[in-house]
């Protein structure tokens, strides 16, 4: 039985994982529609978010450009819907400046929670490693809906894998399948 399927894609913990399996794989070039065609498989898809917060222009103006591109690109995803949360300054004890992305977690715990009181899907794929999602996955299968999580091996917490029946890797041969291999625009 066709299942209706609504994923949630942590972007900055996707971006980290990818950095887990090489140094140099970026998100900027993977082709996330290839990739939730072959999740999905028959089942009907009903939504997609997309979680992050931009790059500061200022500090990066390549990179930057590069996120821009891609937001674009998911975008033009159907059902694809991408929120974008705020980088805040942080300082080290050493008085070196860093960013960090606030509200990414906490929209898409709300989203998926909301989702699965109105009854929008039957199953939620959380794309993310991220232990601070248990609570929100047990609360979803007290709605009685399937969570399944993908993810990388290095940077998964062990006690989301326990809340959840099924869950997936993705490794460097996987990931592989959906790097662009030449330039393209979309």
């Amino acid at each position: 039985m066709k299942k209706r399927i609504s994923i949630y894609i942590d972007g900055a913990n996707f971006v980290y994982g990818l950095k887990t399996l090489h140094p140099k794989y970026s998100d900027y070039h993977f082709d996330f529609e290839k990739f939730i065609k072959k999740i999905v498989g028959k089942n009907q898809l009903v939504d997609i978010f997309y979680y992050n917060a931009s790059l500061k222009q200022k500090i990066n103006p390549r990179r930057f450009r590069e996120q821009q591109k891609l937001f674009s690109r998911l975008r033009k995803i159907p059902k694809c819907k991408v929120i974008l949360c705020k980088r805040q300054k942080r300082f080290t004890k050493d008085e070196k400046e860093y960013y960090t992305i606030k509200g990414d977690d906490i929209h898409l715990a709300l989203d998926m929670l909301n989702h699965a009181w109105e009854n929008k899907y039957d199953k939620a794929i959380l794309i993310s490693g991220d232990g601070d999602f248990v609570p929100l996955v047990k609360y979803v299968k007290n709605k009685e809906k399937d969570v399944e999580i993908i993810s990388f091996e290095e940077i998964v917490s062990r006690n989301l894998l326990n809340e959840v029946k099924r869950y997936k890797f993705i490794t460097k041969k996987v990931a592989n399948k959906f790097f662009w291999r030449w330039k393209k625009e979309r």
